[in-house]
């Protein structure tokens, strides 16, 4: 190589930043660039800035999985960046280091201590690896709502099979009376055989928030464990798990904390980690220790990394102050259309059963028609929800979304209402 070749690859080197792996953690740069002590007009204005919004149409389907604002996307690619440039080098010495660095925060955000916590894919994962590692015995009984997610009913049904577990399968009214009428109807179910009970702290499909820690207490009355499908929880509104004194807890953290796909969270109570068999080995053998459920090889660990930028951005907003937000959007829908001829509301109307996601429908009219109406006509994209008590759509906007999209939502639906479909 010749003199100037080589101060061409020497000057081409010296555009790449090295980035040392602790300074993946150092979100002084994301703080710098979010302004300060905005009124609320404000503050979503500028939230909104912050997504880049295909124009297509008007994204009501946050519940799936919330796009990354750019702040925490601009990170999100710097950790890949460092990740690829360092190679096994952050693998060796700084990867369980960091991942360790970010649970403990997660936990301390979200009320759950490090060694009852660990971070993993998504919700699906994180209840399987519970449903999967039971100490499951022939006709032991499990007891779980037809409202619940697909994929841990799927789990269920596989137990059921393989260890000849009972499933016992309730359902949840959308417009409950009272918390004591929810509890009960687990309660109903319960025998001296009954060894689990899964409940949602949200209910996916219609955004009913369930009365967690009643359920608990009354299930460890009976001596049962309780495993909470948190799915669409965290960062979604203010709570602390601890509080519900759950056995288990789940949740995806790409959905409300909008990390980068592929994250979410497993909380065990303590004395609960030893009765779980991992599902893949691993060289911790301490029955106590969380790790050992956790084993996840090789991954994405520029995902786990971004966590900590999520967690930087929703603090800049205030979970608090998202939750009120969450709320006044999904009441402003809702008021709206409540007592129009022909919309079926299928979201609790008490502001405590709900927060930003909400479910509605159109009599004598399909689920799956309705939503290819809105996207078709009027440039709206939902879900359609078509079993367990529930005919509608789920609309699920976000902080992003403006008064004007509501609008034009709520105009579409009492066009649709009046039979204008085509």
């Amino acid at each position: 190589m010749n003199k100037r070749s080589f101060l061409k690859t020497i000057g081409n080197y010296s555009l790449v930043p090295f980035v040392l792996p602790i300074e993946t953690l150092n979100s002084a740069s994301l703080y710098q660039s979010l302004p300060k002590n905005l009124k609320d007009t404000e503050l979503w204005k500028e939230i909104r800035s912050h997504y880049k919004l295909k124009p297509d149409y008007i994204n009501f389907e946050s519940g799936y999985y919330n796009i990354i604002p750019k702040p925490v996307l601009d990170h999100f690619i710097k950790h890949i960046k460092m990740v690829n440039y360092e190679g096994s080098y952050y693998m060796r010495n700084k990867l369980i280091e960091n991942k360790q660095k970010i649970t403990k925060r997660l936990g301390s955000v979200f009320g759950s201590n490090e060694d009852e916590l660990c971070i993993t894919r998504n919700t699906t994962e994180s209840l399987d690896l519970i449903i999967g590692g039971f100490p499951w015995k022939k006709n032991n009984e499990v007891i779980y709502a037809k409202q619940d997610y697909g994929a841990m009913k799927s789990m269920f049904e596989q137990i059921c099979s393989r260890y000849e577990v009972i499933n016992k399968i309730v359902s949840i009214p959308n417009h409950p009376e009272s918390d004591e009428e929810i509890v009960k109807i687990y309660e109903s179910k319960i025998t001296s055989k009954t060894k689990l009970i899964m409940v949602c702290h949200m209910i996916n499909i219609t955004g009913q928030i369930l009365p967690i820690k009643k359920i608990c207490e009354m299930a460890h009355n009976y001596g049962i464990d309780v495993m909470v499908d948190g799915a669409h929880c965290i960062g979604h509104f203010d709570f602390n798990i601890s509080d519900f004194i759950c056995d288990y807890y789940g949740s995806s953290l790409h959905k409300w904390l909008a990390t980068p796909l592929g994250a979410g969270l497993l909380h065990v109570k303590k004395s609960k980690i030893s009765k779980i068999w991992p599902l893949l080995g691993d060289s911790n053998q301490n029955p106590d220790d969380i790790k050992r459920l956790n084993h996840t090889g090789t991954h994405p660990v520029h995902t786990d990394l971004a966590i900590n930028n999520s967690l930087d951005y929703i603090e800049w907003i205030g979970i608090k102050r998202k939750e009120k937000r969450l709320k006044f959007i999904k009441n402003y829908w809702i008021s709206r259309l409540k007592g129009i001829k022909n919309i079926v509301i299928n979201t609790p109307f008490e502001k405590h059963r709900s927060c930003g996601i909400g479910n509605v429908g159109v009599k004598n009219l399909s689920p799956d028609k309705l939503a290819k109406v809105l996207m078709k006509k009027y440039k709206i994209f939902t879900v359609a929800i078509d079993y367990a008590n529930v005919k509608g759509c789920r609309i699920s906007p976000n902080i992003f979304t403006s008064i004007s999209e509501l609008d034009r939502f709520v105009d579409s639906m009492i066009s649709i209402s009046k039979g204008n479909i085509s």
